[in-house]
């Protein structure tokens, strides 16, 4: 079932077209990753999804129900995390979620435990100090717990991770992780990495439109350059490999690399066991010998390239 649905949504600013028939799906309880450079339409797309701005054309659904502008009655499905939460500074986290929950009609006999078990989760149980005094993790971890305070059914993140240290955000990732599964999550980035670690699937956006989608395997299965690699300990030993009679059989399909090379092949299963086959005949023995994935980094430039 998908939770979320974009369909042929476009936007304009006077002349300027931000977005281009965009459409995508989200999977129920999937980790979503919307990705693109900076400008590409991450964030507007984003603000149409949630009501915030009404898009030039095309529709958006959240769990069956039409998102209209400036009637946002999907939002009681949706936690959202902008890039750059906003708070009441001289607040401690548990009285800002105590706010957030009243706010929201949250059954005063559940706040308590809500605030707590959020608090928990994010990290910040035992941080009983302001949220002036914050670094830019502890509020990106606090504008989670927000989000997730009322059980949405999806999570909408905005950049979450782009303005932090390493360690930030693997604390950021690590929550989104911990919630997959009883949440979806919609996660907006261009830091390709993050994405391979938590996503399923995604969607690449390039100058306004859906350049690719589908699920992360599926996509890198689809650009799947046939490569091997080979790699030895010595100098010696490649060019003792590279010397050999059957090395002149796929010399054509060869690239001499800093220490390998490098073997494009239709049939790379065949030139696989070639390979093999002639080095334990010769008793060569690699410190490498690997068929090469496409990196989501690979998909991704050749995309935008």
């Amino acid at each position: 079932m998908d939770i979320l649905n974009v369909e042929h949504v476009s936007q304009s600013f006077g002349n300027t077209k931000v977005l281009d028939d965009v459409s995508f799906a989200v999977p129920e309880n999937s980790v979503f990753g919307f990705l693109g450079q900076n400008g590409a339409g991450k964030t507007t797309t984003m603000k149409i999804i949630l009501g915030l701005m009404k898009p030039t054309g095309g529709n958006v659904s959240i769990l069956g129900e039409t998102v209209t502008y400036g009637q946002t009655k999907t939002n009681r499905f949706v936690g959202y995390l902008p890039d750059v939460p906003e708070y009441y500074t001289f607040m401690t986290p548990k009285e800002y979620l105590k706010l957030c929950a009243q706010i929201t009609n949250m059954p005063s006999n559940t706040i308590k435990k809500s605030v707590d078990e959020m608090l928990e989760l994010v990290g910040l149980a035992n941080a009983n100090k302001k949220i002036g005094g914050f670094s830019r993790g502890m509020k990106q971890r606090l504008g989670i717990a927000q989000a997730l305070l009322n059980q949405p059914k999806l999570l909408i993140c905005d950049e979450p991770t782009s303005a932090l240290d390493p360690l930030g955000r693997k604390e950021i990732l690590d929550i989104l992780h911990q919630v997959k599964g009883k949440t979806t999550v919609v996660f907006s980035t261009h830091i390709l990495s993050d994405v391979e670690k938590i996503c399923d699937n995604i969607a690449v956006i390039h100058n306004g439109k859906i350049a690719l989608s589908g699920s992360i395997q599926d996509i890198k299965n689809r650009e799947r350059k046939e490569t091997l690699l080979i790699e030895f300990k010595s100098e010696k030993t490649l060019k003792t490999f590279m010397n050999l009679s059957e090395y002149g059989k796929i010399e054509n399909h060869a690239e001499k690399t800093e220490n390998g090379i490098l073997i494009n092949s239709t049939d790379i299963d065949g030139m696989f066991s070639y390979i093999m086959n002639v080095m334990s005949a010769h008793k060569i023995i690699p410190s490498k010998l690997e068929i090469l994935e496409p990196t989501l980094e690979d998909v991704f430039m050749e995309v935008i390239g």
